[in-house]
C-alpha cells in the first residue's frame, strides 16, 4: 500500500472484507477520515427506511430553487428551478452525486435521523456534522464569508492554506468515519441487514448506477458487479463499494485518499484507489467455501490506463483549466 499511495503523493486508508466470511483486511483502517459525498449512502438508506415504515411518501415533490442550488453536478448546478419527487432526489444523490438533491432529502429526512441510523448500526465511530449545505457554511465563515454567495465569490481568491484549514476537510471537525466502518455499513447493505431486503435491494441498485467509474471500478476487469458510491472535497477522494463475482463472493471495500495538490483532475489517484482496492481484496484470507475456492479475485487485467482517464472525472475540478479554484461541492 505504502508503494501504491506512495507513487501519486497521497496518503491512504484502506478496508475490505468478505460480505460472508469474518476475511478483512486493514490499512490505517481505524484511522478518522472525510466522508464528502459518502454521506449520502447512510442519508437514502435513511430514507429508504422511513419509505418502508410509512413515514414518507416516496412520491412527495421537491424544489430546488436558487436559495437551495449548492453548485457542482445535477440540479445543484441548474440555472432555472427543478421540481421532481424524493426517490429521484435519492436518485440523483446517488446515481450523480447531487448535491441539492441530497439536501433537499436530508430536509426531510432529519440529520438527526441518520445518526441515529449509524448509531443502529453500531458505527460508533462515524459522526455526522450536518447536511451538505450546513458544512459548506462552515467552509464559507472558516474564510470569513458571511454567506453561501459571499463565498461562492471569495472562494476562488482563497489561498491553499485557506482551503486546507478549513473544518470541512478535517476528519476531526467534519462528517468522518473511518474505513471499517464503512465497510460494516456495506455489508450491512449487501445482507440486508441494514433494512429489509426490498430496502437494501434498492440501495444497491442506485449504488450500481453510479456514472463515475474511475476510482474503484478501474482496479477490477470489465463485467465485475460494483455498487459504489465516491466522495470528493478538496484534498480528497474517496470510494467505498462492494464487489461481486461470478462464484456468488462478495467484498465490501472502501478507500480513502488525502492529497496536498487541489487539482480537480488527478486520475493518477484515481486508478490508485481502484488498484488499493483489488489489492486489499486479494490479500483477504477467507474462511468462506465460495470465496476461499478462488484463487484469485480478478478473472483478467483491468483496463488500461488510458481506457480509464478517458472516462468522465469524479472530481469536483477544484481547479479549472485557468488554474481558478472552483466551488468546492463535493462528490
Amino acid at each position: 500500500m505504502d508503494q501504491i499511495f506512495g507513487s501519486v503523493g497521497v496518503q491512504g486508508r484502506v478496508h475490505a472484507r468478505c460480505v460472508d466470511c469474518a476475511g478483512e483486511f486493514g490499512w490505517g483502517a481505524d484511522e478518522p477520515v472525510v466522508l464528502s459525498s459518502v454521506v449520502k449512502v447512510p442519508l437514502v438508506l435513511e430514507f429508504a427506511r422511513q419509505v418502508a415504515a410509512g413515514q414518507l411518501d416516496a412520491t412527495d415533490r421537491v424544489r430546488a430553487t436558487a436559495a437551495t442550488r449548492l453548485g457542482g453536478v445535477g440540479t445543484a448546478g441548474c440555472l432555472d428551478d427543478v421540481e421532481y419527487s424524493l426517490r429521484d432526489a435519492a436518485r440523483f444523490a446517488l446515481t450523480i452525486s447531487d448535491n441539492t438533491a441530497a439536501d433537499l432529502l436530508f430536509d426531510r429526512v432529519g440529520v438527526e435521523n441518520v445518526r441515529s441510523l449509524v448509531r443502529e448500526l453500531g458505527l460508533t465511530r462515524t459522526r455526522i456534522v450536518g447536511s451538505l449545505r450546513d458544512i459548506l457554511y462552515r467552509m464559507a465563515a472558516d474564510i470569513g464569508a458571511r454567506d453561501l454567495h459571499e463565498f461562492a465569490r471569495r472562494y476562488p481568491e482563497s489561498s491553499d492554506a485557506e482551503v486546507f484549514g478549513s473544518s470541512a476537510v478535517d476528519p476531526l471537525r467534519t462528517t468522518a468515519s473511518t474505513a471499517r466502518e464503512m465497510t460494516s455499513l456495506l455489508a450491512a447493505i449487501a445482507t440486508d441487514r441494514a433494512a429489509g431486503p426490498e430496502v437494501c435491494g434498492w440501495v444497491r441498485d442506485l449504488m450500481r448506477q453510479q456514472v463515475f467509474g474511475n476510482r474503484l471500478p478501474s482496479g477490477f476487469p470489465p463485467g465485475t458487479d460494483i455498487w459504489s458510491k465516491t466522495g470528493t472535497m478538496p484534498g480528497i477522494r474517496n470510494e467505498i463499494g462492494v464487489v461481486g463475482y461470478p462464484d456468488g463472493s462478495r467484498c465490501a471495500v472502501a478507500v480513502f485518499t488525502v492529497s496536498q495538490l487541489l487539482a480537480g483532475r488527478q486520475p493518477a489517484v484515481d486508478r490508485a484507489i481502484g488498484e488499493a482496492a483489488r489489492t486489499a481484496v486479494e490479500r483477504i484470507v477467507h474462511s468462506c467455501p465460495r470465496a476461499a475456492r478462488r484463487e484469485s479475485v480478478t478473472t483478467g487485467p483491468p483496463p488500461h490506463p488510458t481506457d480509464v482517464a478517458a472516462q468522465p472525472d469524479s472530481a469536483s475540478r477544484e481547479r479549472g483549466p485557468d488554474g481558478t479554484r472552483r466551488h468546492p461541492a463535493s462528490r
